[in-house]
C-alpha cells in the first residue's frame, strides 16, 4: 500500500536559496519563493518574478442543505473572489464574483496570524488566518444585484491538535516550485441568504481550507476533486485530490484524506473524462487505494482572452461514488456525496 515519509517540520520551504521538497503535517512559519535564487535561466528583478507567482485560498464548506465554496485568487495581473453557493434542496445555482485589476490585495506569506481584507461599495471580505490560536476565520459581505440577493457568510474553522493537516512542497524544475497546506476541519458560523438566517454547526459541518502559491507554469493546468461530509460514525470525513503539473508525484503529491482529523496521504490521481468534463470524471491510481466517479450536476465555465493571456475555469458541483482507502488499509465506501470538480488552463 502506498506510503510517503511525513518530514519533521521545518520554518520555510526554502533553503539557502532553493526550495525544499516534501510533505509535512505543521504549517511553514513563512511561505516567501522570492527567496528562491534563480528560479529561471535570466536573471529577473524581483517585481517580475513576484509577478509570476501566482496565489490563491479557498475556503469549501456544505452541510445538508448548502455547499459553498469561496475562492480569493491574485495572480498578479488581477485578483478575483469567487463565491459558489450551491442550493441543494432546490437545485439551485448562485455565483457572485469580484475582480480588481494590477495592484490590490495581496495574500500573506505565513498562516500564524494575518488578515487579507478589501472593501468595495458592493464587496467586503476579510480573512483572519490565525493558526497560533488554531483558528481560521472567514466574512463575506455581498450587496444583491440584479442576478443575485444579498450574501452575508461568517466561518470559523477549528484547527485543533485532533486535526493533522498537510502542507506540501512540489517541484515543476529544480528551482521553480510550488507550496500546498491544506486542512479538513470542523466548522461553525451562519449565513444569510434571501432573509433566511442559515447556521453552521461544528459537530455536523465540515470544511476544507487550502492555501497555495507557486512559480506555476505558463501555461498552467491542474483539476481538482474534493468533497466533505460525516461518516456513519457521525466522524467528520472528506478527500482532496488533484493533477497538476508538479515532477516525482510518487515522491510528493497534494492529495489526502481525512477522517475524523486524522490524515491519510494518497498516491498520484489520474483524472480522466472520456465523454467530456460535463459527463462523469474518472479518479483513479494505481495502487488500488483512489477509485472514484465524479458526475457533475451543475457547472460554472468562465473563458477569457485578453493579448497573449487566457484563462479557462470549470467549477462544477456534483456527486461522488466509488471507494478510498485509508492509511490502516480500511476500505471506504462512497455514495452519493456531494463535491466540487474543478478544471483549470491558465496561459498568463
Amino acid at each position: 500500500m502506498y506510503s510517503r515519509e511525513i518530514l519533521s517540520p521545518i520554518a520555510s520551504p526554502v533553503k539557502d536559496g532553493r526550495p525544499v521538497f516534501g510533505t509535512w503535517n505543521k504549517a511553514f512559519e513563512k511561505a516567501d519563493l522570492l527567496e528562491i535564487r534563480k528560479p529561471y535561466n535570466y536573471p529577473f528583478p524581483r517585481w517580475l518574478r513576484d509577478c509570476r507567482i501566482k496565489e490563491w485560498q479557498c475556503f469549501t464548506v456544505q452541510n445538508d442543505s448548502y455547499l459553498l465554496e469561496a475562492l480569493f485568487c491574485n495572480i498578479k495581473l488581477y485578483q478575483m473572489v469567487q463565491v459558489l453557493l450551491y442550493d441543494k434542496k432546490n437545485k439551485k445555482k448562485y455565483l457572485f464574483i469580484k475582480k480588481k485589476s494590477f495592484s490590490g490585495w495581496q495574500l500573506p506569506q505565513s498562516l500564524s496570524n494575518s488578515i487579507v481584507e478589501s472593501r468595495s461599495s458592493n464587496f467586503f471580505f476579510q480573512i483572519h488566518n490565525w493558526l497560533d490560536t488554531n483558528t481560521v476565520k472567514l466574512y463575506l459581505n455581498i450587496e444583491s444585484t440584479r442576478k443575485n440577493p444579498s450574501l452575508t457568510v461568517h466561518l470559523e474553522y477549528n484547527v485543533t491538535q485532533e486535526t493533522t493537516p498537510m502542507t506540501v512542497s512540489l517541484g515543476f524544475s529544480e528551482r521553480r516550485s510550488m507550496y500546498a497546506f491544506k486542512t479538513l476541519t470542523p466548522v461553525h458560523g451562519s449565513m444569510v441568504f434571501e432573509e433566511n438566517q442559515i447556521e453552521f454547526k461544528q459537530d455536523t459541518c465540515s470544511g476544507f481550507f487550502c492555501d497555495y502559491k507557486g512559480f506555476f507554469p505558463y501555461n498552467m493546468q491542474t483539476t481538482m476533486c474534493n468533497a466533505t461530509s460525516l461518516n456513519e460514525e457521525k466522524e467528520h470525513f472528506g478527500f482532496h485530490l488533484a493533477e497538476n503539473q508538479t515532477k516525482e508525484t510518487n515522491k510528493n503529491n497534494e492529495n489526502a484524506l481525512w477522517v475524523n482529523g486524522k490524515l491519510t496521504l494518497l498516491p498520484p490521481v489520474l483524472i480522466t473524462m472520456p465523454n467530456g468534463p460535463e459527463s462523469n470524471w474518472n479518479i483513479q491510481d494505481i495502487e488500488g487505494m483512489v477509485d472514484l466517479t465524479f458526475s457533475p450536476i451543475e457547472q460554472n465555465k468562465g473563458v477569457s482572452n485578453l493579448l497573449f493571456t487566457k484563462a479557462d475555469f470549470i467549477a462544477s458541483v456534483g456527486t461522488y461514488n466509488g471507494m478510498l482507502v485509508n492509511s490502516e488499509g480500511e476500505k471506504i465506501k462512497i455514495k452519493d456525496l456531494f463535491g466540487m470538480g474543478e478544471k483549470l488552463f491558465l496561459r498568463m
